[in-house]
């Protein structure tokens, strides 16, 4: 018997196990790429402490240095930061004045909201759009949508987010600038709750709307080459209803490839929302990991983009799980 054929027969629990150590060695060299990468910048956060003092004597910039850990050798300083990662602390950021732990949590809600939000809205407008593209293959419904979708996907964000800004906060005063809730006003309950969704509406559009052209015209494409499947002739010949054929038979199948594209594409939606949330003042991971990188506040910056990693290996392994649910064909290994 085969290694693959034996490994299929374990319990469910061994590859699990496999699949956890697997992570693990993902998100450890995850760590230490990240931490290659920063220190390969120029200057560290005595530079900016002593810029934004004006002046600092060599004494004091080495004490700074001393205090912070800088002045031990790259090895000494890798070792220490995986040790602690091991033991799930993330470090302390000296530029807050609080654990790094701390921070991400704090604003983690934030970010994951916006990102929640704008995933739903680009799948489910993209796939919708792109299933009416497709059953109105080459009509000028089909023509409008395939347009439109041409047009998110080569407009900028920020333009977008700029533009969304003018029309709908400046001009006809529908939703709120920025922020993610009107501090001022004390809701509570149900009234905050509304007041952070209209908060919430122009940054997750504007996140979601690139992606949104990406999933259109992939899920028309994909219904597209399903409909040329033998199957679905079959249950043509059976005189099963178009529509039927359509949302149980093609379009089931034409998600398959839009599972796929969404998490591969988590972290280019996460990158995105750096934009996204220094554009609406959003209280988000994105804006927390700007203001680290100008002020070399890496410890906060390794700790958020550790952060960042395990988000996407996680929502992966989420990917996988909806993948199998979709195709019981699909075995996950």
């Amino acid at each position: 018997m085969s290694a693959g054929g034996l490994f299929r027969r374990l319990a469910p629990g061994a590859r699990w196990a496999r699949r956890l150590g697997q992570i693990a060695f993902i998100v450890v060299g995850i760590a230490v790429v990240n931490f290659f990468l920063l220190r390969l910048a120029p200057g560290d956060a005595a530079d900016v402490l002593a810029g934004e003092a004006g002046a600092a004597t060599p004494e004091f910039m080495a004490a700074l240095r001393h205090q912070f850990g800088l002045d031990q050798p790259l090895y000494v300083q890798l070792g220490k930061y995986l040790g602690n990662v091991l033991t799930l602390n993330l470090g302390y950021s000296f530029r807050q004045g609080m654990p790094v732990s701390r921070l991400i949590l704090d604003r983690l809600p934030a970010t994951a909201l916006l990102m929640g939000a704008s995933i739903a809205f680009a799948v489910i407008v993209g796939a919708t759009l792109g299933f009416l593209a497709a059953r109105r293959a080459g009509g000028p419904t089909d023509t409008i949508i395939s347009v439109i979708a041409l047009l998110f996907y080569a407009t900028p964000v920020f333009w977008i987010g700029v533009m969304l800004i003018v029309v709908f906060s400046v001009w006809l005063d529908w939703l709120p600038v920025g922020g993610m809730a009107t501090i001022e006003a004390g809701y509570r309950g149900t009234a905050y709750a509304l007041d952070v969704a209209r908060h919430l509406v122009l940054p997750a559009v504007t996140l979601g709307l690139f992606h949104l052209a990406i999933y259109t015209r992939l899920t028309r494409a994909s219904m597209l080459q399903v409909y040329g499947q033998d199957f679905v002739r079959t249950a043509v010949a059976k005189g099963v209803s178009p529509g039927r054929i359509a949302v149980r038979h093609v379009l089931r199948n034409a998600l398959l490839p839009l599972v796929t594209m969404l998490g591969m594409q988590l972290g280019s939606i996460l990158g995105g929302a750096i934009l996204v949330e220094t554009v609406f003042s959003w209280p988000g991971l994105g804006r927390l990991a700007f203001e680290a990188l100008f002020q070399r506040d890496l410890n906060l910056l390794l700790g958020i983009l550790l952060a960042s990693s395990i988000l996407v290996v996680v929502v992966n392994i989420a990917v996988d799980l909806t993948y199998g649910a979709l195709d019981p064909r699909v075995e996950i290994d």
